[in-house]
């Protein structure tokens, strides 16, 4: 085969790839259509918020297992005062918890149980609502692929009443390809992000359940050291 040859096959075969939209993924979401705009940008916004909360949900921030056996040894060698100390200087969410009740552990110990209650609520509800977006971008996102099936549709049966009869057959495949475009790009976007919703929502269970298990070692060691019962 001559270089002529060779050269007009790779021709023709770029002129097909230009003459077919669907060769390439840009060719692809253009054939979804002004639906793939919202989509695509709940799929930034999708994104976006996941690298944020990694990076605001580190472990170290929201309290590990080796600070709460520190906390503990620390109340138990040097009391409630060595256990504020130290979650100053190691700021998380379960320091917070554990601070504010051990700041209440000198009046009495049902103030410091109500105070350690009230701070875990608290830093609970705020891991959770701080989950929102995710759901709002789940949730979103395969209904504007919906909103872009239906559309599609109404484009593609348009054409065909407008060509007058049943029309060309690549007009009503036209329409249905945006349909399907759009339903799978929605459940595309929603889907990775229900899985992430789902992954820093059991993380926050964690930080539930460790709270839990750090407040009841810390309150076995004050009652063990004689705070007061009940001044109120």
């Amino acid at each position: 085969m001559s270089w002529t040859a060779l050269a007009v096959a790779a021709r023709q075969a770029s002129d097909a790839a230009v003459d077919n939209p669907m060769d390439s993924l840009f060719g692809i979401v253009r054939a979804g259509g002004v639906i793939m705009i919202p989509i695509g940008i709940a799929s930034v916004a999708g994104l976006a918020y996941t690298i944020e909360r990694l990076i605001r949900m580190r472990r170290k921030k929201v309290g590990t297992a080796d600070f709460s056996e520190r906390v503990v040894k620390a109340v138990e060698e040097g009391g409630p005062e060595r256990g504020i100390q130290l979650c100053e200087a190691e700021p998380s969410h379960l320091a917070n918890v554990v601070r504010a009740g051990l700041a209440e552990a000198r009046h009495s110990f049902l103030h410091m149980e109500k105070a350690g209650e009230d701070a875990g609520a608290k830093e609970v509800r705020h891991l959770m609502n701080n989950l929102r977006p995710f759901l709002v971008v789940a949730t979103i996102a395969p209904l504007l692929g919906l909103l872009g099936t239906v559309w599609g549709m109404i484009i593609a049966f348009m054409q065909i009443a407008y060509a007058g009869g049943l029309g060309k057959p690549e007009q009503l495949a036209n329409g249905i390809a945006q349909a399907l475009i759009t339903t799978a790009a929605g459940l595309i976007v929603a889907i990775p992000i229900q899985v992430v919703y789902y992954y820093f929502r059991a993380r926050v269970d964690r930080f539930v359940i460790l709270t839990e298990q750090t407040y009841g070692k810390l309150a076995e060691k004050v009652r063990t050291k004689g705070a007061p019962h009940a001044n109120a």
